[in-house]
């Protein structure tokens, strides 16, 4: 996460220093040809509302110079619808976060190439997000799984035995992954689901095929499970549509650990190639 120049200055001083410096959003510190002291009230307005617009300008000049780099040239633009755009550029002025303002310049990126991707609705979700929340959301995309021919991601919870004479000799039914050794504990799926972009309740397939491969793929390492009894269905969580929608704009990197870990719970019940 890069660092503000505020934060940076300001990183080791008191409380009530940190306070006072937020004085100047508010047009309460002199600058420059400025004085706060002989300032009216309404000049002090004036003053905030000046610096404000300038820097929600230096903002959307950010987003679109990354959008730019990220906007191939050997590819036919769109004209974008203009109510979007309006409503894009009233969000994303308020995007200060050098990292945030990333994502924000690869939405417009993508959406001139293929319209239609991103909602107004998964915008004022982004806009919402905090950074720590970005982070978590990044996370959970790197442990989530797309399964056989369905492209939307999930995150695995693990998977049960349904029926069948073994059942009646198992303590538990269910065997599940523990995410929080790998980084997401049950805090950040609720965090999440506040957030918008993973639902609250859990979901399972239908009853799995012993006799039907799946393929089984982990941030593009894709393998194959077979069940070795027909009484099986795998448990996870799902992201929301507005969750499917900002996916896209995350490279997926395998953790290496987290996959080792989940074949291991596939192991006992499921064919791994």
């Amino acid at each position: 996460m890069s660092e503000s120049p505020s934060k940076s200055h300001t990183a080791d001083v008191s409380a009530r220093k940190k306070v006072l410096l937020l004085g100047r959003f508010l047009g309460l510190a002199s600058e420059d040809d400025y004085r706060a002291s002989n300032a009216s009230v309404a000049e002090r307005a004036e003053f905030r509302n000046r610096k404000l617009a300038s820097q929600y300008q230096s903002n959307l000049e950010t987003i679109y110079t990354i959008a730019i780099s990220n906007t191939p040239s050997d590819l036919t633009g769109t004209d974008l619808d203009p109510d979007w755009v309006h409503q894009f550029f009233i969000l994303a002025e308020q995007i200060h976060n050098r990292n945030m303002q990333e994502l924000w310049g690869r939405i417009l990126a993508k959406e001139i190439v293929n319209p239609g991707y991103f909602s107004l609705r998964s915008l004022a979700t982004l806009k919402q997000l905090t950074h720590k929340e970005a982070q978590l959301f990044e996370k959970a995309l790197s442990m989530s799984v797309k399964i056989g021919d369905d492209p939307k991601l999930k995150l695995l919870i693990g998977y049960r035995h349904s029926g069948g004479i073994g059942q009646l000799f198992r303590k538990s039914n269910a065997v599940n992954m523990a995410l929080s050794h790998f980084g997401l504990p049950y805090s950040s799926i609720l965090t999440l689901v506040d957030a918008g972009l993973l639902h609250k309740s859990e979901f399972e397939t239908g009853i799995l095929n012993s006799k039907n491969p799946i393929n089984f793929t982990l941030a593009g390492q894709q393998s194959t499970l077979t069940p070795k009894h027909g009484h099986l269905v795998l448990s996870y969580y799902r992201l929301t549509s507005t969750g499917d929608e900002l996916a896209q704009l995350v490279k997926l990197k395998a953790d290496d650990a987290y996959g080792k870990a989940l074949k291991a719970l596939f192991n006992k019940n499921f064919k791994i190639e």
